[in-house]
């Protein structure tokens, strides 16, 4: 490797000249390498960057050159996160340090979706820039994305000696890891030694909609254990039954699609609780008074509700009205008329029905007793 060659008032054209180090007394090149104020470095490596002096016969200073080495680009490492349904975020870093002024070029398209016919395109399917946010930075992000389509991003890196492109394929539904749960809060639960109560929202960045909703998990574990116990809560909030009396308790709490597209998020910050150590709030007898009225204050004329108790009353509540009360007597004596009706119907046919005394004449009807055919008069005998 040949360092620039140096120009100075002190130097002529191909005036010999002696390199070193900058800060070393070992001599590199010297006058008689017969390459004249050119230092040439064979097989310079990471270990040879740094500061190089020359020096004229008579030990003057003719110059200085700073080596330092670069490489061409390489392919970056790429990622991709959803942090919800919508949008995703693309982030890189370089695969190896090029050590030259380096920029990155980032697009994205949507891919070509299988069909009866072979690959029908979309209506647009790109490409677009991926815009980094903020510009310099490794970062870029899409907006507006289809959950079910599927995209390729191309990030390239460019330096003087070259460019090199990663291509990376993404679905939202594989990339989707929402963010941590927020507003975790730890409650102890009055009169329960054994209860604590969670409580957190969806993170801010997750769009409230019916069809997209989360899920949860949520670990605890007493103070100087290392050991979680995990739970699946059905909604926002959650009641660990079996905390340890007395210890303050460690809880967190992470999402993921409720789906299960996608991966669990990571957990939110822990929160500290440590159960309840005082008995059941007692109860109040009803129509109780906080406090004793002094005998002489004089009686108002309406006198203030009385104060509701903490607990349920034991004593069964009644609270139907008599508008009520006459509705239901109303309806029991609608349904007595009619049975009563129906009796009495009953009893009407019967009575019609019935037959008469032994010595009386039978009727005719369907309760005759049947004659057979051969007694009847006339009837031919066959």
């Amino acid at each position: 490797m040949n360092l620039p060659s140096l120009s100075s008032p002190h130097l002529t054209p191909r005036a010999p000249v002696s390199w070193f180090r900058d800060g070393e007394t070992r001599l590199l090149q010297g006058p008689g390498s017969g390459l004249g104020h050119e230092l040439v470095l064979a097989r310079a490596d990471s270990a040879d960057e740094g500061t190089y002096i020359c020096q004229t016969l008579d030990g003057a200073l003719g110059g200085m050159v700073t080596l330092q080495l670069g490489y061409p680009p390489a392919r970056p490492v790429v990622s991709c996160r959803a942090a919800d349904y919508e949008n995703f975020s693309c982030t890189w870093s370089p695969s190896q340090v090029s050590g030259l002024p380096t920029r990155y070029l980032t697009s994205y398209r949507k891919k070509t979706v299988p069909g009866a016919d072979g690959q029908r395109m979309s209506p647009s399917t790109g490409p677009w820039p991926c815009p980094q946010d903020p510009p310099g930075a490794a970062r870029c992000v899409v907006h507006g994305a289809e959950f079910w389509s599927q995209y390729r991003i191309n990030v390239t890196e460019v330096n003087p000696l070259g460019a090199s492109t990663r291509l990376l394929d993404v679905s939202l539904q594989n990339i989707l890891r929402p963010d941590p749960p927020q507003g975790l809060r730890v409650e102890s639960v009055p009169g329960y030694p054994r209860r604590l109560h969670a409580s957190w929202t969806y993170p801010a960045s997750w769009p409230r909609q019916p069809h997209f909703l989360l899920k949860f998990r949520l670990q605890y574990r007493p103070a100087q254990h290392p050991a979680w116990s995990t739970v699946e809560p059905a909604g926002l909030e959650e009641v660990i039954t079996d905390a340890v009396a007395g210890l303050p308790h460690a809880v967190r709490v992470s999402a993921r699609d409720f789906l299960d597209a996608g991966t669990w998020s990571a957990w939110s910050p822990e929160a500290w609780g440590t159960p309840s150590t005082g008995p059941l709030p007692k109860e109040m007898p009803a129509g109780s008074q906080p406090h004793t009225q002094p005998e002489e204050q004089p009686q108002v004329a309406s006198p203030a509700p009385p104060r509701p108790s903490l607990l349920p009353d034991p004593r069964p509540l009644d609270h139907r009205d008599p508008l009520e009360q006459m509705a239901v007597l109303a309806s029991l004596g609608i349904f007595s008329f009619l049975g009563l009706a129906a009796g009495a119907l009953a009893l009407g046919l019967w009575l019609r029905l019935r037959p008469g005394g032994k010595d009386g004449p039978q009727k005719p009807g369907f309760l005759a007793p049947m004659i057979p055919v051969d007694k009847l008069p006339g009837a031919p005998n066959l």
